[in-house]
């Protein structure tokens, strides 16, 4: 019978220095999930953690069941809202020359200068408006243009938030006196205003 041999065979058992490294990767790394295990299931006592609900959730502690609260009587807004100012009844000229300075910053960019539909981002592919100046819109009552102004209208957006209420109306009637310019006879015009009139030809 021949002794065995001292070397080991190509099937027999990793070296013992091997051996040892891998078992103690092995625990390192159960203890650092065991770490991470026990992390996750504590819980800080604060208001870190506290329980929340969402707005429209059904809340148990107040008598309405409603967890959003309304605001108590006398409350005063932050950024209170800018008051509906009704139609004026007379149109002054200090109302138009608001109404055009309005109109310049807020309206001619897609509408044009002159209300023909062919403000600056038009010309660089936004889509067109139209014109202010058809049928429908001469008959329009003044609350529609109003109304756009506030709520608007396909793909313009509200502009109540950055025109205020008495604005919206002078330019609701700067709009007006655009439509009447356009179908304005220019002999009706006083002779300074023909004058500039041809001047600008």
């Amino acid at each position: 019978m021949m002794p065995a041999s001292s070397s080991g065979t190509a099937g027999s058992a990793a070296p013992q220095p091997a051996r040892d490294a891998t078992l103690g990767a092995a625990r390192a790394a159960a203890c650092g999930l065991a770490a991470l295990l026990a992390l996750a299931g504590c819980k800080r006592d604060d208001m870190y953690t506290q329980d929340r609900q969402s707005s429209w959730d059904r809340n148990n502690f107040f008598r309405d069941k409603s967890t959003m609260r309304l605001p108590v009587p006398g409350t005063v807004a932050r950024n209170p809202t800018d008051p509906d100012v009704p139609e004026p009844r007379v149109i002054t000229a200090g109302m138009l020359e608001r109404g055009q300075q309005r109109y310049n910053i807020f309206c001619s960019t897609c509408h044009g200068q002159s209300g023909d539909g062919l403000g600056m981002i038009v010309q660089r592919g936004f889509q067109n408006p139209g014109t202010l100046y058809t049928d429908e819109l001469r008959r329009a009552p003044a609350q529609h243009f109003y109304d756009v102004i506030t709520n608007g209208q396909k793909s313009m957006y509200s502009f109540a938030a950055r025109v205020p209420s008495a604005d919206r109306w002078a330019i609701t009637a700067y709009i007006r006196a655009l439509q009447a310019s356009q179908a304005a006879d220019p002999a009706t015009l006083p002779a300074e205003d023909r004058a500039r009139l041809e001047a600008s030809e």
